[in-house]
């Protein structure tokens, strides 16, 4: 379900924003236009979305600022303190991609930044069929995360980061689910998304996918 890394979090929660604004040389790729991939998921959505990994609110703030009702989902306790403590008007509640509170309210999108990776790609099938099943036609799942071309690019991925001496990437990449695209379009083309990738960086791709 992806929790096997919540607690790894647990540590982040401090650094994160460290991170994030590039101030740590190891995943200062990984986080290469973090603003301008902010934006491009907030650009692409309106209405009410869930927001999957809340983290320390950077996404869900810029949400807001748009006009977009949040409901926050973060299994983190230290994160989703940190998010409900930001912004105590929204709810954020104890959830994952999979398992979390459907609510009454009509959602019309799912969105989230750097967290889609936490499920295995069987999972990520049950969740995108799940998010279809919840969304009216033309309602979205706008993801971006880290992926890649294919499973050799993914390897030189790896060996990049090795030999860089940039071993928390690596092993983040090895450990973790990271997928590639035609097995990602796959996933959206079954559960009824038409999906469109668009590259952001060396790691990170947007993922804006519509219910047909």
């Amino acid at each position: 379900m992806g929790r096997e890394f919540v607690d790894i979090f647990d540590d982040w929660a401090d650094s994160y924003e460290a991170s994030v604004s590039g101030k740590d040389p190891e995943y200062r790729d990984v986080f290469e236009g973090y603003e301008k991939i902010l934006n491009k998921v907030v650009s692409s959505v309106s209405g009410t979305v869930i927001e999957f990994g809340t983290g320390t609110g950077n996404l869900t703030a810029k949400l807001i600022e748009a006009g977009i009702s949040v409901i926050g989902i973060e299994p983190n306790i230290k994160m989703r303190h940190a998010t409900a403590t930001r912004f105590p008007s929204i709810r954020v509640i104890d959830g994952d991609l999979l398992q979390f509170e459907e609510g009454t309210e009509r959602i019309d999108a799912f969105v989230s930044t750097y967290v889609f990776h936490h499920l295995t790609d069987d999972e990520k099938r049950e969740a995108l069929q799940k998010y279809a099943a919840l969304l009216s036609t033309n309602g979205k799942v706008v993801f971006a995360d880290t992926a890649f071309i294919s499973k050799d690019a993914k390897l030189a991925q790896i060996a990049k980061e090795r030999a860089r001496g940039f071993h928390h990437v690596a092993d983040d990449l090895e450990r973790e689910y990271y997928t590639t695209i035609p097995i990602l379009t796959k996933l959206f083309d079954e559960a009824g998304f038409q999906v469109h990738f668009t590259k952001m960086n060396d790691f990170v791709w947007l993922m804006e996918a519509e219910k047909i």
